[in-house]
């Protein structure tokens, strides 16, 4: 049963005991977040293969169904056949449900922010989880799962539509939030600010005048505009062409036209971030 969201708080350097969470709607489909794996695999292999020992990865709140868990470990074990995932939950019945798809390198447990797993992971997703949560929960859980963290770790928190044609993730290591990053699905939006309404829950409510995220995609829609003659030839060429042109306005683009080409946008943290999140 989906219970209302209680609020999380833990104090800089305070022992943390038991599950750390709520149960949440846990929806999802398969495929759905196929742009942040392909992100994953794409721009932070170096992480996944490092030396021995075996990475260990973390799909934390994969919900009711762990469908996108086996398909990340797949996209991983792509990259490393080694590599292993555990599936965390918080809600029991649904880890019992995917137990039968354990495999050797998959596992599924009971838990929540506190990651109940044996070695620090290098890599951390959690899509579509702290949505359901308060903002002012934000920092507190992004603190305890960077605490967490393999040294090299990082933890990829986002948001994406049902189907995921439109996805957005921040990027965190041992340090803070590195990276907020847009993928989109050519054919799905008329601007690229539509993205806002899948924001992460450090941003949905933060895209409004004055606020760094919305200058953002306010720099995205005008350069999306001024592209409108690269239209004949495609909507990629167009975000191409966008990413061109806010990167040569100033804004801290990150990755090649390589990246941009697959309708994705990466810029730097502190570019986009809400005071007392930089």
């Amino acid at each position: 049963m989906v219970q209302k969201a209680r609020p999380i708080r833990t104090a800089p350097g305070q022992r943390v005991r038991g599950v750390v969470g709520n149960v949440t709607r846990g929806t999802t489909n398969p495929n759905r977040m196929r742009r942040v794996d392909r992100w994953i695999t794409g721009t932070q292999a170096r992480r996944l293969l490092a030396p021995p020992p075996a990475p260990l990865a973390v799909d934390l709140g994969y919900g009711a169904s762990p469908i996108t868990a086996v398909e990340l470990f797949l996209r991983l074990r792509a990259l490393r056949p080694d590599v292993r995932l555990t599936g965390v939950e918080i809600e029991p019945t649904r880890v019992a449900a995917a137990k039968p798809l354990e495999r050797e390198g998959l596992d599924f447990r009971v838990g929540g922010f506190e990651l109940p797993v044996d070695q620090p992971p290098v890599l951390v997703r959690a899509f579509n989880v702290l949505r359901q949560y308060e903002e002012a929960d934000v920092p507190a859980v992004w603190d305890l799962v960077r605490s967490r963290l393999a040294p090299t770790g990082i933890f990829v928190e986002g948001t994406c539509d049902e189907i995921g044609r439109r996805a957005a993730w921040v990027t965190l290591d041992a340090v803070g939030p590195r990276a907020l990053s847009l993928a989109v699905r050519f054919g799905s939006f008329e601007r690229p600010s539509d993205v806002a309404e899948r924001l992460p829950k450090a941003l949905i409510h933060r895209n409004v005048p004055g606020e760094r995220i919305h200058a953002f995609l306010s720099a995205l829609d005008a350069a999306w505009l001024a592209a409108a003659p690269l239209a004949a030839f495609g909507a990629r060429q167009r975000w191409v062409a966008m990413c061109h042109t806010v990167k040569a306005t100033g804004w801290p683009v990150l990755h090649r036209p390589s990246r941009w080409r697959l309708g994705e946008i990466t810029v730097t943290w502190g570019a986009v971030a809400p005071d007392g999140l930089r």
